[in-house]
């Protein structure tokens, strides 16, 4: 395929009269090429499609990672081309030049002096973190869960952030991850608790149909401890992410557009983004791409969930004698159970009750008189 400039060149000679057969001697290409291009539009721009050379040295991170750890663990230095024979033994095809453009990228030689460069803090299928990103100028909220273990992540615009529709969303990224961790870690949302320490220190009050939703699900509910955000750094981090190289330039470019973000064009994008960019990127991390990382989370995963229906009345009525063993006279109505009945039920108490208030009223009538 020719340059942009050497497609000029043809349309140029072409205009000043020289025939094809000139132009092939003149640029040392084939008359065949100088016909195809002369048939071109003028400002015909040549489409080049590469192919990334980075997947090439992607499946050697961990390897190269291991190497640089180890040898800084020994204090020895090891130079690229050391590694660049070493990975070439194990398939790598891509050119040293290149090796040293990702290993300087990721900055794993700088890394390595000071952390360990590939962390797994959870085991897999162990821990997933959620949080809420708010889009005030939007009037839009985004909810977020990341796995722990592939950082996998799975995002959903919404537009509000009721317990309903934190539910909805848990439901939505199971689905995604293929299956339920053991426990998920949440900070402060009222959504999931109400009171911290209510029963005890650790012991807190959580919201009832959240609470019943985990039970359902079966997974365990972490709490954050306070002002300890780092705590679940892996969704902030990912939070910190998604708004800036996601939700600004997709603002940016509707924007431009003469549209406005809402809540089906924002869902539209990011389900594409995540599929094809987050979760596949290299995290820095774990050097992996997080969707590779998954396949091996899946199987220690507890199975999707029926649908959920809501708090059973049986459950209501735990939810009502937590704090004690009766009802207390200031318990609010909205937390007691009255199941709805049609008024067809009714009738067959008509029978019952008469039967058993006409003797009485027979023996009232008699005392009087």
């Amino acid at each position: 395929m020719l340059l942009k400039k050497e497609v000029k060149v043809i349309k140029k000679y072409l205009k000043e009269g020289k025939s094809k057969s000139e132009i092939a001697r003149i640029l040392g290409i084939s008359r065949e090429t100088v016909r195809k291009y002369s048939l071109k539009p003028d400002g015909y721009i040549p489409v080049i499609n590469k192919i990334s050379k980075e997947t090439s040295v992607d499946d050697y991170l961990p390897y190269i990672a291991k190497l640089l750890e180890t040898a800084n663990k020994e204090k020895s230095h090891i130079p690229t081309t050391f590694i660049y024979e070493e990975i070439q033994v194990m398939g790598y095809t891509g050119s040293l030049r290149w090796l040293q453009q990702v290993i300087n990228k990721h900055d794993l030689r700088g890394r390595a002096k000071e952390e360990k460069l590939i962390r797994f803090e959870t085991k897999p299928g162990e821990q997933f973190q959620v949080d809420w990103i708010e889009f005030p100028k939007d009037n839009l909220s985004a909810f977020v869960a990341t796995m722990g273990y592939s950082r996998v992540s799975y995002v959903q615009y919404v537009t509000d952030e009721k317990v309903e529709t934190l539910i909805d969303c848990h439901l939505n990224a199971f689905r995604y991850f293929g299956g339920v961790p053991e426990h998920g870690l949440y900070d402060n949302m009222k959504t999931v608790i109400i009171k911290r320490n209510q029963y005890g220190y650790g012991k807190h009050k959580l919201n009832p149909l959240f609470e019943d939703f985990a039970k359902h699900c079966g997974f365990k509910i972490k709490v954050c401890k306070p002002y300890r955000a780092k705590t679940k750094g892996k969704v902030e981090r990912f939070n910190h992410y998604l708004r800036y190289t996601f939700h600004n330039g997709l603002k940016v470019k509707l924007a431009m557009r003469n549209f406005t973000m809402n809540v089906d064009s924002a869902n539209s994008e990011v389900s594409k983004w995540i599929d094809n960019k987050a979760n596949k990127r290299i995290h820095s991390t774990t050097l992996q791409q997080p969707i590779k990382l998954l396949q091996e989370e899946i199987p220690y995963l507890l199975s999707l969930p029926k649908p959920y229906n809501g708090i059973h009345p049986k459950s209501s009525d735990n939810i009502i004698l937590k704090d004690s063993s009766t009802i207390k006279s200031n318990v609010p109505l909205s937390v007691i159970h009255i199941p709805n009945r049609d008024l067809y039920e009714y009738d067959n108490l008509i029978p019952i009750s008469l039967a058993f208030l006409l003797p009485v009223t027979n023996v009232g009538v008699s005392l009087w008189n």
